[in-house]
This record gives C-alpha cells, structure tokens and sequence, in this order.
C-alpha cells in the first residue's frame, strides 16, 4: 500500500479517537416539509433520526426521555406534524423557535409560538442541556412575509443536505434543476462551486470536476455507475466519443429530483472518480405526501435556426400506506446550428522552392523552405443539429413494515441527432493540408510572426473542395435497479443493490459528399477575430464545381454495466456504527467503425449535372456549392450501407473489465467539548481484471489479440466534521482513491485519419496503469440560520503517475501499419502525425473554492425578495508533456486538460407570492484538451467563456405558473485555438441564443 495514502488515513483516525472516546448520543439537519421514514424505537434514537433528517436542534433533559418509546412517523409531512406524531403518547410537548426544538414534559411545557414565517432551519447540535447560544435563540423573532416556497425552498433544502454531509458536498434538488433556465443536467451542474463544463451544439455536454476532466469524474444514477457515449459534429471536438465520461446532453434536467455532488471520498464508495461522484436521483413515489400529477409544455425556439419546437414533461405519482408507483416523461426538440470558422489545425509545414512566388521576400522565403507553422484547410464551416431528447422513468416502492423496503427503479432514454453539416476547404488534390506544399500552389505573399506561424498569405493554383454531410444517430440508455433494506434488529440495516443498464450508440448514417472547385487564387488572415478567406472564383457558380469524392460511415459502441452490493451497517451504541460490505461491478465496452472512401475524380471524372449542386441550407459565413446527398449517391449508385468488409482498421477493440471490492468503515456522531462531532474512518480493497481485445500493427497488417492484466490496492479514506460553533462546521478530510484509464487508451488497436497529403494515427496501450491519487482537502462553513451560508474550501491531490500522450511524426512506412489503409495520392512516405498514450510522470492539483449564498431579507420593502448565489474557483494543476521518441524525445510541463484556473458563477434572484425571476452568469478562463502535435506547437483548447442565461415566471393559480426562460443571452462564441504560447486559431464558432416560453402545472 502506497505509505503516504496510509499516512494521511492513520492521521484521520488518530483525530478521531478522541472523539470514539467520549461519544455520547447526538444528531441535526433541517425544518421543512419533507420525507420521514423513522421507526418505532426508544425516543432518544427516534429523536436523534428527527435531528439528522431535518436539522433541527432537539433539546430535551435527559430524564424526560429515559424509558420512553415512540410509535415512529412515516410519510411526506411537515416539520410540525411530523414532530407530534414522532411524540404521540410520550405526554412530550414541542416548543420551535427557529431551528431549536425544545422538548419539555406537557404539564410545564409552554404553548408553541404562532408563526406566519415559514423558515428553514439552521442544523445546530443537538445536546441534552442546552448551552448558553440557545438561550439567545428563544428570543421571539419578528414575523415577515418572506416566500420560501419555490426557488428559495429548492437553495434552503440544498443548503440542509450540504450541512448535513460529513465530507465536502453540494447538491441541486428537483425545483432547483426544473426552474433554472437549462437545457440538460450539464448546465445545471455548471453552478455548482468547482464544476466547469464544455459546448457543443448549443448545449452543455460534459463536465470537469475541480480542474480534473470528465473521465476523472465518476457519474452514478439511482446508486448505480452510469457510462452513455454520443457524437459531437465538430471532428475538434471528438467526434463519436468512446470514453468513461458522461455525456450529461443524454438525458433532460427534469427527470431528477436530486443531483448530490460528493467532492469527498470515503471507503463505502465505488472506487473510482479521483474528482469526485455526481449522484443522480429520480423522482420516487414516497417523496410526495399524496397523489401527485405535475404537466408542462413550453415552446423552444433558438436565434440561428428557424420555427419552434416542443419541450413536454409530465410526471404521475400515487402511495397507499405500503405500496406507490410514479411515471415521469421528458420529451424535447431542439434545432440548432453551431457555424463559423474553422481550421483543422496547424501543422509545420515545408514549401519546395518552386511553390514560393517572385515577390516572397528573402528572410520569408528562408522560413518558408524551412518549415512554418500553417494553419489547416481554413475551413468555413456549419454544422445543423435537429435533436430530440426522450426520457421515461418509473419507480415502484414497497413498504410493508417498519423493518423492510424496497424500491425499484427504471429508467430509459433516447437522443436522437439528426445533422446536416457543411464545410469549404482548401482540401482539393492541391491543397493547403499536411506538412508539405509541392503541386501548383504557388504562396505569392506570406506574413510570419516571431512565433514562426504563418499569420497571412495568399497564393494561385489553390483546389478547393466543399463537403456536404447528413448523420443520423442515436444513443439508447437503459437502466434496471433495484434497492432492498432490511433491519432485523433495531441495531442491524442490511442494504442489498442489483442493477443492470446497457447504453448503445448507433449511426447508422453518415454520408458526404465532396465537390471540387480547380485552380483558384486564394488568400486568408488569420490575425482578425474571426478569421478572414478571400476567393479569387465565384464560389456558387455550380459551373466551377465537379464532384470529388463520396464517403460513408458506421458506427456502434455498447456498454453495459451489472452491479451487485451487498452491505451492512451495526449500530454499536448510539454513537458509533460499524459498516462492512462487498461489491462486484462487470463492464464491457465494445464497438467499431466502417468506413467506405470512394473517388470520383480519377482515374475519369465523373460528371454531376447542375441540379445535384446546391448552396448552403443554413445559416454560414458565406455561401458555396455543395452537392446534394440523396441525389449524387442515387446518381452514382455507390453503397450507403456497409458490413463488417468496411471495418476501419483498429476500430473494433473491446475493453472487458470485472472488479470485486469490499470495505469496512466506522461512522461517528458525538459531541466533543460541547461541539457535535462527525467522522468516517474506513479501508477499501478492490481488485480489476480488465481484457482488451482487438488487432495490433505489425509489418505483415493487423493482427488479433487478447490482452489480460490485473490491477489492485487499498483503499483508505476519512472524513471529519466538526461544528466548532453554532453556525459554522469545519471539515477535514483524507483519502487514497483510484481512476483507470480511459477506454481508447487501453484499446488494444489503433486508429487512422486520413487527410490531403497526411494524416494521423492513434493507438492504445493496454498495459496503462491506473491513475492512483492521494487527497487531502478541507473546509469552513458559515450558516445564516435559513438565510444562506458562506463557505471556503481548499483540496490538494498528488498522483503518483499520470497517462500522458506520446507523439511524433514520422512517414507512413515507419508505423507498420498496411499501405492498402492510404488514399488516393499517398504512400509510405507520407508524413503521419503518431500518438500513443504512455504512464508518465505523476500529476498534482490544487484549488480553492469560495461559494455565498443569501437572502437579502434585512433590506426593507419588496427588496427583501432579493438573493443571490455565487461561488468562484482557483485551480492549478499540471502534468508533464511527452513530444516524440529516442533522440528527438522532448518533455514540457503543462496544465491539465480541461482546468480552468479562474471560474465564476453568480445567480440574482427576486421571487415572492405572485412571481419571480433570475439572472445566471457562468464564467470560466481558458482550458486545455490536448498537449498538442510538437514541443513548438504544445497545448491546444478553448479560450475563456461567459455564459448568461435568465428565467422568469408568474403564478397565474396555485400550483400553475407561466415561464420564459432564455439560454445564452449574448450568443457567446467558442474559440479553440493550437499553442499555449502563440495562440493558433482553430475555430471560432457561435451557436445562437435559445428562448423558451410555456406553462407548468400541480395537482
């Protein structure tokens, strides 16, 4: 076992055992309408569950309770009714003030105060004599007309579960996703101090958790890990995505009654997520007090595209005492096209003599024979999206006694991607592509900057080619869970989790078309904002253009996970409690991609009339001719379904992985010096069999293989949360956890790119060891009784090895690869650009974290329905950076992909009795997503992001509001760019402003 990770686990438990010491009976949390499950039992625990569950400080004299028996509370009830149900019988009378409940016999016990004030309450500790801070708080407070239903409902039970955590946390719960002007959970996830997340189509899509990228973050829905794969447009933005991460554009934001993100580890989680584990929760039928039916229907419209679209969610829920089942729907359309400008990167590329032209200056022609840094393709582009989101869930409970539950939930959702992208490029048989020029393009003008990147330039003798491609795809998602407790004895809880869910990507459709426009003079700038092309042809004079080439695609990824937990928790006295348990998880991802590349210029022309060349259909920076999809393939007659004959080499891997693991860990509730005191102290072990499948290079072609390898380790984990005074809690917490790496890294295959004069090839490595990280992090939390809390947080983890990506360029001939994968016009030695994932040196990261949260109730007249929400992150983090191979090897230190050192987030709000509305701003600095092709070319991504959206709502009755919300209100644009150190453009792009508009409705 790595000994710094026990060292940090034997100081967590040294702070602790003070505490195990002296532990007395303790509990808190929150007061509002809420679900209650406590059981008949002794008062004294029944009261320390009502503690933990609401919130509330519960002072009693010890003799008022010993010997008395409750007959428990059950059910979706207020914090009151709740109370006097719990001492039904007791001859005990509650008295509330503010989140002080005080329990006094009946015949001395004071009337309780009337209040108009629907307050949410501050969890203090709960004690058995009350300190001198209670006191202050029996004080009569004067009543106000404060609304704390809705918006501030949703921050106030937030606010409750975030206390009521031992380790670092944060939550979203139903109203608070359902009312934020969001596309998707991604978006909604994005105001949560330290969650950042990327753009693609007009919407969030995946998330970094505290600097670390996606597939450091582990996603779990209903208990259970979730994985679902689905494609972005853009080929800079990835493609098809075959990852760990969670493409959170999946699923719609209103599915989810609850999203927890748990910063913190401890030894009963799934190992796994260095970052941290969002848990996602849908709607059960329990949550309600009664019969439930909640309907809304907007309309969706988005600036860059035409019409409106539906977004129609529906949810139906009844219980009897025992038994309740709920349904809920999602159903949404949105159409969107993300255009603008964009190169397919940059590269270094070579000029023969003979392609520089008379007026090339000396020092210019120099670094032109030399090798400049050029952009590729300069590509004005479009990319329409027609999406729709189906979700339907259903859940089914059974609560036949005090001692056993059972909760069944399921799941399944669809995405549908209908897209229809276009593009121009100097892509033609004379191209601006790969590291060499040496046809007829002749460079006649060319500014190179102290960076030695081409900036500007203009030539003759320029092919140009236009793309036009339709994709049709779709990503299924299933899930099954099944959740069981079971308390034999009032100590004993035995939890049993089955589960099983599937995920399949499919895209059936992807076909283009490529046309060709000959011998063109052309220019391009690429020093404005959004970089400039000049034309020297008329560009929709369907004359000029000659059909190119016709290609088509497949694709196919599966993932299925099956999950089994079975744990125990024993209850040692009233302060300690004993878990244990055991866990086997199987996951298999599998896939492939087929591809058919068809030429039709050479070694004859194949002529397309006039009526099968079209302009662009969308929106885009400026029109040319593409050709018609449908027609060309009809005209040509080349096939649009493929079979497995079309396999693209080293696409068809399989990553087959079975892990068992156990844990054992000790909970802690007491009271130390008169402060309440909670810890987790545990060790987990788990053991990873992982088989990747698939074919490897070799000088004779690809080869199959079967690659097993095991890995394993210990666990430790602890967690401390002291309330060092009435309203604030300190945490500190430790921990050793483990993340393995993705799934195209350990793919036992490759995979090829062609282009123009080049290409790149990608391989995996099975043999990678998992990410392994020790963490340490900590936290002061302020809490202003029901009004808001302010909090700052710090955390820092060291990895002890970081996978790193080791790349080179070298020709063809060199990779081992067949020739038969080439294009037309290549051959071995043709340069390729070469990556492979290595275990590199390790990795460090840390940040702070600031987040405020309140309610401006002390401003006079209606400014009291004022608040705000803000939080702001410092991250740093870096990695070593590994550039090509034996002499010509070279390292960089550079920040992690996907870390954003500065990030924002702010919500204003004003919400009373008849209507409200907000105001979101989401900002994070620039990031990376890659080290980049070459030492003088290191570190590509995104440039800074900000991002405002707004909603707004008036209740016309009870329970029925009408809604308008709007999603990136200034159209921001994302720009990714080549070189943290001369800062290449890569794409700048904008995708519209969304509005929607529509009503909900309870009954």
């Amino acid at each position: 076992m790595n000994t710094k990770g026990i060292s940090l686990f034997s100081l967590a438990i040294a702070l602790a055992t003070p505490a195990i010491a002296q532990a007395q009976p303790t509990g808190a949390a929150a007061n509002e309408a809420m679900r209650f499950d406590i059981a008949a039992s002794d008062l004294r625990g029944a009261l320390t569950e009502f503690s933990r569950v609401t919130g509330l400080q519960v002072v009693v004299a010890p003799a008022a309770v010993a010997g008395r028996r409750t007959g428990g509370v059950r059910g979706a009830l207020t914090t009151r009714a709740a109370l006097d149900q719990l001492l039904r019988g007791t001859s005990l009378v509650a008295s509330m003030r503010g989140s002080v409940v005080v329990l006094k016999p009946a015949a001395k016990a004071p009337a309780p105060r009337p209040t108009t004030v629907a307050t949410a309450p501050r969890p203090v500790a709960a004690v058995e004599t009350a300190p001198a801070y209670v006191q202050e708080q029996q004080a009569e407070e004067p009543a106000n007309d404060i609304v704390v239903t809705g918006f501030r409902q949703s921050l106030t039970e937030a606010q409750r579960l975030k206390r009521g955590a031992v380790g670092a946390e944060d939550d979203i719960v139903a109203t608070d996703i359902a009312a934020f002007p969001d596309l998707n959970l991604a978006e909604s996830l994005q105001r949560v101090p330290g969650i950042t997340i990327t753009r693609d189509s007009g919407e969030g899509r995946q998330i970094a958790l505290r600097g670390l990228g996606a597939d450091f973050t582990r996603t779990q829905l209903n208990g259970m890990e979730v994985l679902g794969n689905t494609a972005s447009g853009m080929d800079n933005r990835g493609g098809v995505s075959r990852s760990r991460s969670f493409d959170y554009s999946l699923f719609a934001s209103e599915l989810f009654n609850r999203v927890s993100v748990q910063k913190s580890y401890a030894a009963e989680q799934d190992e796994g997520g260095i970052a941290g584990t969002v848990q996602l929760t849908t709607a059960k039928p329990f949550d309600y007090a009664g019969s439930k039916f909640v309907v809304s229907a907007k309309g969706q419209t988005n600036t860059n595209t035409s019409g409106v679209t539906p977004r129609i969610v529906a949810l139906a829920s009844t219980h009897s005492d025992t038994f309740g089942a709920l349904v809920s729907v999602a159903y949404s359309q949105i159409r969107s096209n993300e255009y603008g400008y964009r190169n397919w990167g940059w590269g270094l590329t070579k000029y023969a003599a003979a392609n520089i032209g008379p007026n090339v200056d000396a020092d210019t022609r120099t670094k032109l024979l030399n090798g400049v840094w050029q952009s590729t393709a300069q590509s004005p582009s479009s990319w329409y999206t027609d999406r729709k989101r189906l979700g339907i869930t259903g859940a089914l409970q059974y609560r036949p006694s005090d001692k056993f539950k059972l909760d069944v939930d399921l799941l399944y959702g669809r995405l549908w991607d209908y897209r229809d992208d276009y593009a121009l490029a100097t892509a033609g048989a004379n191209p601006l592509t790969g590291t060499s020029i040496g046809g007829t393009q002749i460079i006649q003008s060319a500014v190179v900057d102290g960076t030695n990147t081409l900036r500007a330039a203009s030539y003759t003798g320029i092919d140009l080619r236009s793309e036009h491609h339709i994709v049709k795809n779709h990503t299924d998602f299933y899930q099954g869970v099944a959740n069981a407790e079971w308390n034999p004895t009032e100590k004993l809880t035995i939890h049993v989790l089955g589960g099983y869910e599937q995920s399949d990507f499919g895209q059936p459709v992807f076909d283009k078309v490529f046309m060709e426009l000959k011998n063109t003079p052309f220019s391009f700038d690429m020093r404005p904002t959004i970089p400039v092309n000049t034309y020297g042809k008329d560009l929709t004079d369907p004359n000029n253009w000659q059909l190119q080439r016709l290609d088509v695609q497949e694709n196919k990824i599966t993932n299925s996970y099956a999950n089994g937990k079975l744990d125990a928790a024993y209850k040692l006295n009233d302060a300690l409690t004993f878990k244990a348990g055991g866990e086997y998880k199987h996951f298999i991802n599998s896939g492939y991609t087929w591809v058919n590349k068809v030429f039709h210029n050479t070694p004859t022309l194949t002529t397309v009339p006039n009526n099968l060349k079209d302009t662009v259909a969308v929106d885009t920076l400026l029109q040319y001719i593409v050709g018609n999809v449908d027609g060309i393939y009809s005209l040509i007659g080349d096939k649009r379904n493929l079979t497995a004959a079309n396999l693209q080499a080293g696409s068809d891997y399989r990553v087959d992985e079975q892990t068992w693991a156990g844990f054992a860990q000790f909970d802690l509730d007491t009271t130390v010096g008169g402060m309440r005191l909670r810890a987790n102290a545990g060790l987990r072990y788990y053991s990873t069999d992982l088989t990747s499948s698939g074919h490897l290079a070799t000088g004779a072609g690809f080869v199959p293989v079967s690659i097993e390898t095991n890995s394993h380790g210990w666990l430790p984990a602890a967690n401390v949360a002291l309330d060092v005074a009435k309203d604030v809690v300190v945490r500190l917490s430790a921990s050793r956890n483990v993340n393995r790496p993705g799934l195209g890294d350990l793919a036992a295959a490759g995979s090829i790119t062609t282009r123009p004069n080049g290409g790149s090839l990608s391989l995996g490595n099975p043999f990678l060891k998992p990410y392994k990280a020790t963490s340490v992090e900590g936290s002061v939390e302020w809490y202003m009784d029901a009004h808001g809390f302010a909090s700052v947080g710090f955390f820092y983890k060291n990895m002890d090895s970081f996978i790193t990506t080791a790349t080179a360029s070298m020709p063809y001939g060199q990779t081992g690869l067949p020739l038969s994968l080439l294009i037309q016009g290549q051959d071995a030695s043709t340069p390729y650009d070469v990556s492979q994932p290595v275990n590199g040196p390790g990795a460090k990261i840390k940040g702070l974290e600031v987040a405020f949260q309140h309610d401006f109730t002390f401003l006079p007249g209606p400014l009291k329905h004022l608040g705000v929400v803000a939080n702001g992150t410092w991250f740093d983090g870096e990695r070593t950076a590994i550039y090509g191979t034996g002499a010509n090897r070279a390292t960089r230190i550079l920040p992690l992909d996907a870390l954003s050192k500065w990030a924002f987030n702010a919500t204003l709000y004003y919400e009373n009795k008849v209507w409200g509305v907000r105001v979101s701003d989401a900002y994070r600095n620039e990031y990376l997503t890659g080290i980049g092709t070459a030492i003088t070319n290191s570190g590509g991504g995104i440039r800074g992001t900000n991002n405002v959206d707004f909603q707004a709502h008036v209740n016309v009755l009870p329970g029925v509001r009408l809604i308008a919300e709007g999603i990136n209100l200034t159209n921001e644009p994302i720009r990714q760019f080549d070189s943290v150190d001369a800062y290449r453009p890569d794409v700048y792009t904008t995708s519209g402003r969304t509005f929607t508009f529509g009503f909900s409705a309870e009954f």
